[in-house]
């Protein structure tokens, strides 16, 4: 909400109302946590509650707050919230297993329909590595080498929704190469890799490019400093995506030694 008054009238800011749904998200994942945690048998890992809320503090940061607020303006602040919403969270969320942790929690009848939809073809589309890559680097692409970036830089309404769409783009590319949640006919660790490779290299060669040609509408000092942005920022969650996935191929591809057998009495 504004601070002032204009004409007599109260003015919302949306991304201040977009944080009720971020707070229910997170009493919902710790609801189910400690309702895993109190039956006794396994308890769920701290670590991960600590993923979510973390990934769910970096998507309000994006709405409410100094960086969200100069976002509206500053090519380079929008560029720094594209990569906190849309590298960032999703790595954190993805990491959290909400999906491991829903179905552990919830109504059987509920978890039989949330498996049937993790089975449709849409979902398993949309979560294969290629289509997930394409979705996710294409729209950057089609985003920052058109007259769309100035229109949401003028337009608030534009900007949540394409704030949204890097999330959701970035949410399925992160699952499609390393979750922890169950993924019926996930693509191999080889295949991943590729897709992954690829997907780097495609974003770097976009912060060259911004770098080197300004988006429309924006200035070439601002164009420079997002770009630096781009390039750096990335690198450095693209590492973490790197790191984990690495551990989850090596993890799955270790010898598994059986337990010692006790000698019998």
């Amino acid at each position: 909400m504004d601070g002032h008054k204009g004409h007599g009238q109260i003015t919302l800011d949306p991304g201040m109302l977009l944080l009720i749904p971020l707070g229910l998200a997170a009493l919902l994942y710790l609801g189910a946590a400690l309702s895993e945690n109190r039956r006794g048998n396994r308890t769920w890992p701290a670590h991960r509650s600590l993923l979510w809320l973390l990934g769910l503090a970096v998507i309000a940061a994006t709405l409410a707050g100094h960086l969200a607020e100069r976002a509206h303006t500053d090519f380079a602040a929008h560029m720094a919230a594209h990569l906190l919403a849309g590298m960032l969270a999703p790595l954190l969320l993805a990491l959290s297993a909400p999906i491991t942790l829903a179905l552990r929690t919830i109504h059987v009848e509920s978890a039989r329909r949330l498996s049937h939809l993790l089975n449709s073809r849409l979902a398993r589309f949309l979560t294969h590595p290629i289509p997930a890559a394409a979705l996710n680097v294409g729209s950057l692409w089609v985003l920052y080498t058109t007259p769309l970036s100035q229109a949401m830089l003028a337009n608030p309404i534009l900007h949540y929704l394409l704030l949204a769409h890097f999330f959701a783009a970035g949410y399925l590319f992160t699952v499609s190469i390393v979750s922890i949640d169950p993924a019926p006919h996930r693509a191999s660790f080889r295949l991943r890799m590729t897709v992954l490779i690829l997907v780097v290299a495609a974003h770097s060669i976009l912060a060259k490019y911004i770098y080197i040609h300004p988006p429309p509408g924006t200035s070439p000092l601002d164009a420079e400093r997002s770009g630096l942005l781009m390039y750096y920022g990335g690198d450095l969650i693209e590492i973490a995506l790197i790191i984990a996935f690495f551990t989850q191929w090596y993890t799955a591809t270790k010898p598994q030694h059986p337990a010692p057998s006790r000698p019998l009495r």
